[in-house]
This record gives structure tokens, C-alpha cells and sequence, in this order.
């Protein structure tokens, strides 16, 4: 059985789909997943969200695809003053469903650094800044940066919500971005019984605060892995093993919870019930 599913985080532009996307599409659709974020990272690749998301729109039987622009932390290096200025123009010009994916990566050395942190806060506020003129929720990638994340979200008054992609934190840092009014983004991982931690988020949060994303070509799920020594590339058609997984561990039927993500991410994202 198939039930109506919400990828809210995808990267099905990159190029590692560009063989099969149109096949990938139709697998997924055939699976039950009906809708799909299109998110940005960079802005040379903003066009290619745009030309993707109207590849789908052109297809008889393929997701919905709703395009999330935004400049990502970890390529911190990449953005310029400027980008912000296209992402503006996009925001303006293009429908937009969020801005995404933005917020706080110390998780390199070299992101510690000060300077380069105090980059990525800068380029986090302004686009926070453009979610509040704009009215639009974002979709946060927060690694090892929880605190810092919150204090901004909290220091900007930020009040539009939207997603805590593939969430890393722990209970209480879950609880607070739940509390600024956030969902919480549950990729493969949860296919995986070492990740106790995300076990115990969700288990902890309660099921009316999560969402499912797979972040493909990433964070494949632990059945659909060919090769511990491989990267097999996920993809959106992988979305119902997230499901799966998650009513696993939080002793749930399917259908049921399949209904309440599907509402969850409605809800997020500003979308009509």
C-alpha cells in the first residue's frame, strides 16, 4: 500500500540525477511521495532548481516540485555580498515555497574560525531577514552549531517557522526549536538503531512536530545501502523507508503516521490543508 508522502528535502537538481531523473521521478511519484522540496546551496545552481523544478511540472506523473532557494553555511567561502541580492530577485520573481537551506556548520575546522564563522551568522541573518519580509519559513542545517543557531533565531524575533533538516541535536535543543515553532527533519538515519540520539528526539518530541525528508543523493537509508565502502546515492523514491523507519521507532501504525507527517509538512510549509 502507498500512502501520500512529502519529501521536504531533496537535492534532486545536482547533477547526480541527470542520467535518470525523469525515471527516479516516476518511481517516486509510484511509491506514493506526491510532493518534493527543490533545495538551494549555492547560487551558481539556482538556476538549475528552477529548470528541475520545471522538468517536473511537465511531466504527466511525477512529485510536485516547490523550490526552497537559499546560500548554505558549509560553502560559507562561496557566497558573496551579491548572492543575497539574487536570492532577493528569486524570492520576488519565482514562487517560493522557503528559503533553505541556511543557518550554522562548525562542523569543519576551518568554520571555527572566527572570521568565517562570523560570515556564516552574517549570511544566516540576512536570510532569516528575507524570510521576514517575505513571510517564509526556512529550512535550517544546523551541525554543531545548535546553541549559536537558537540565540539567532531568538536575537532576530524570527516567528516564520518552517524545518530543522536532518536533525543532529539533541532532546532539548529539539524541544526549542519546536517551541520557536519548528519541525524536526527525519532522514534515513532513523533506518539505523545505533543513531540513539534521533531515536530518542522523536520518541521524546512526539509525532506531531516531524516531517520525513530523504536529502538525496544523501543520508540513504540503511536497507537501500549496497556497500558499506560505496556511497549508494539516495533518492526520493526511498522516501517510504524513512516511514517505515520512523513508525518503528516510535511504535506507530503506518497509515496513521503517514497521515500526520503529510499534515505536519502542510503545516510548515504554509501550504493548503
Amino acid at each position: 500500500m502507498t500512502y501520500r508522502l512529502f519529501d521536504t528535502h531533496t537535492h534532486f537538481d545536482v547533477p547526480d540525477f541527470d542520467q535518470d531523473r525523469e525515471h527516479l521521478a516516476y518511481a517516486a511519484k509510484a511509491v506514493g511521495v506526491e510532493r518534493l522540496i527543490l533545495i538551494g546551496f549555492i547560487q551558481s545552481r539556482f538556476q538549475d532548481l528552477l529548470s528541475t523544478q520545471q522538468f517536473l511540472a511537465q511531466l504527466v506523473d511525477a512529485p510536485t516540485g516547490y523550490l526552497a532557494p537559499g546560500l548554505h553555511p558549509f560553502y560559507i567561502e562561496q557566497h558573496e555580498m551579491e548572492h543575497l541580492n539574487h536570492l532577493e530577485n528569486l524570492l520576488k520573481n519565482e514562487k517560493c515555497i522557503a528559503i533553505g537551506e541556511i543557518g550554522l556548520d562548525t562542523f569543519l575546522k576551518q568554520h571555527k574560525h572566527p572570521e568565517t564563522f562570523k560570515k556564516q551568522k552574517e549570511f544566516f541573518v540576512a536570510q532569516l531577514e528575507l524570510a521576514q519580509h517575505f513571510n517564509k519559513p526556512v529550512l535550517l542545517h544546523i551541525r554543531k552549531a545548535h546553541a549559536d543557531t537558537l540565540a539567532l533565531l531568538k536575537q532576530q524575533h524570527f516567528k516564520q517557522g518552517g524545518i530543522a533538516h536532518a536533525f543532529s541535536g539533541g532532546v532539548e535543543e529539539a524541544k526549542a526549536l519546536v517551541k520557536l515553532g519548528f519541525k524536526i527533519g527525519v532522514t534515513g538515519q532513523i533506518t539505523n538503531p545505533n543513531a540513539k540520539k534521533l531515536h530518542a528526539v522523536v520518541q521524546e518530541i512526539g509525532v506531531e512536530h516531524l516531517v520525513l525528508e530523504t536529502d538525496c543523493p544523501d543520508m540513504t537509508p540503511l536497507c537501500c545501502q549496497r556497500s558499506i565502502e560505496q556511497r549508494t546515492r539516495n533518492t526520493p523514491a526511498n522516501l517510504p523507508y524513512v516511514l517505515m523507519g520512523l513508525a518503528q521507532s516510535l511504535n506507530l501504525e503506518i497509515d496513521l503516521l503517514a497521515e500526520q507527517v503529510w499534515q505536519n509538512s502542510l503545516q510548515a510549509l504554509k501550504l493548503e490543508f
